[in-house]
């Protein structure tokens, strides 16, 4: 019988197979175009549905595979793969596994990675990065030392003309911490924040994300603390309440200061969290291999909501009359033009002009169609310092105009459903249930530019 395993035992298969220690394949059961747009590192297609005759020459001669080997099955939602599974054990597979809910769960796997810092003489400081192995999503817990005002949340006297707040516990927990860019499965930073004793302050996003569903938000009213944004989302039209972070403004989180940089440019609301001398948190400006794309803000059509008058459907072409969609074209990339001019006055004369030990934070890793995560090592930290970010991405060595026309040249595709991720991120959608906010987030994030360099939802 098929040994049905979860998602968080599979990635361990995982690591061991990528240590040397363990041996296996991966077959996913899901129609060949699926399989193409997204799919586990090294796994191998063998199209399949439930009470389909299965044959085991067949099956051999396609994926190469024979009863001596160890093999995960894999479909959309735990169905096909289960009973492919079954069908491989009758079939004399002796070593058989079923990943519980297929790719569905797999998006859904974490992992909690401790972030090395510079020694900068500071308090009692600890960033966990919240690693979404199959998306490449990163989001952070940041946690000080004791709070600064026991009796909660309070202004003090700006020590840098800027204004500085103080954030207090929620519970009794012996730390301060923050939560930063945190998706919909919130549990993993409340889980981070417990290892460390820590209580979560304030809930904090980077920018209107687009592709993957914000789970700030309700992290902040389960926990009844304050939610962040950066000021300049007031004018994106966010629907919802949120605390406004201006340029400069400071968090005092248990002696420890989170200062937000604006650094406009992926969107026109992006920001960054400087942490006290050690760390910067660059969400989708900066990344460890790459920089922020511009176009995304402007290719939703946030200005005029779908109404049939012009507005852009999934794969970015226009539902209107061609007028229209050639309107919405030309905006794009007008968008991704002015984008890329404020991306590089925020990674040159903001991220940039920082000390070149400060440790970058990014908020993705890249996850290609095939899996594959390039340098990056889930259950690793994935990070750079400005200073190897500045010898190493190759495009930040550009002048202004070559740099705008390499962003705006070298678009990569759009993240899958990203128009309503970021309706539902600005709070004017909303996913009908849970089914539909899994369907919504599947495949991987796309919110890097492809430079053209090389860097040191279906049926069962």
């Amino acid at each position: 019988m098929a040994t049905v395993i979860t998602p968080g035992a599979f990635r361990d298969m995982v690591d061991e197979r990528r240590r040397g220690d363990r041996s296996f394949a991966v077959v996913d059961t899901r129609p060949r175009e699926s399989y193409e747009g997204w799919r586990i590192a090294g796994a191998v297609h063998y199209f399949y549905k439930p009470f389909h005759e299965f044959d085991r020459d067949d099956f051999e001669a396609e994926t190469g595979l024979g009863p001596g080997d160890t093999i995960v099955t894999t479909c959309a939602k735990g169905k096909a793969s289960r009973d492919l599974a079954k069908e491989l054990t009758a079939a004399g597979y002796d070593d058989v596994f079923v990943l519980e809910d297929g790719m569905r769960s797999w998006a859904g796997v974490y992992d909690r990675v401790a972030v090395p810092l510079p020694d900068a003489g500071e308090g009692p400081l600890d960033v966990v990065q919240i690693q979404r192995r199959a998306k490449g999503c990163l989001g952070y817990l940041v946690a000080g030392g004791f709070a600064s005002d026991a009796d909660g949340r309070a202004a003090v006297a700006p020590s840098d003309g800027s204004d500085r707040v103080a954030v207090a516990p929620s519970d009794s927990s012996d730390r301060v911490a923050v939560a930063i860019d945190v998706s919909r499965h919130g549990d993993e930073w409340r889980a981070a924040a417990a290892d460390l004793d820590a209580s979560i302050a304030a809930v904090l996003d980077t920018h209107v994300h687009a592709d993957h569903l914000s789970g700030g938000r309700a992290l902040a009213d389960d926990l009844g603390v304050p939610y962040h944004l950066p000021a300049a989302a007031a004018d994106r039209d966010v629907a919802y309440a949120f605390e406004p972070l201006a340029r400069n403004e400071t968090l005092d989180v248990g002696g420890t200061d989170l200062k937000a940089l604006a650094t406009p440019g992926h969107t026109d609301d992006g920001a960054s969290y400087l942490i006290g001398r050690s760390a910067v948190l660059t969400g989708d400006t900066l990344f460890t291999d790459s920089v922020g794309r511009t176009e995304l803000q402007f290719a939703a059509n946030e200005e005029d909501p779908a109404d049939g008058d012009g507005s852009v459907d999934r794969d970015g072409t226009g539902v209107g009359d061609a007028a229209s969609a050639a309107t919405d074209t030309a905006r794009e990339s007008a968008g991704a033009a002015t984008g890329a001019e404020r991306l590089y006055d925020s990674l040159h004369r903001t991220l940039l002009a920082e000390p070149d030990d400060v440790v970058v934070l990014p908020g993705h890793f890249a996850v290609g169609n095939d899996g594959t995560t390039g340098d990056a090592v889930p259950g690793e930290p994935v990070t750079t310092t400005v200073g190897d970010a500045r010898r190493e991405i190759a495009v930040l060595d550009l002048d202004r105009k070559p740099f705008v026309d390499r962003i705006t040249a070298t678009l990569p595709e759009k993240p899958p459903n990203y128009e309503s991720v970021i309706a539902a991120n600005r709070g004017v959608e909303a996913p009908a249930d849970e089914t539909a906010a899994i369907e919504l987030e599947l495949g991987p994030n796309r919110c890097a530019v492809e430079t053209g360099e090389e860097s040191t939802a279906d049926d069962d």
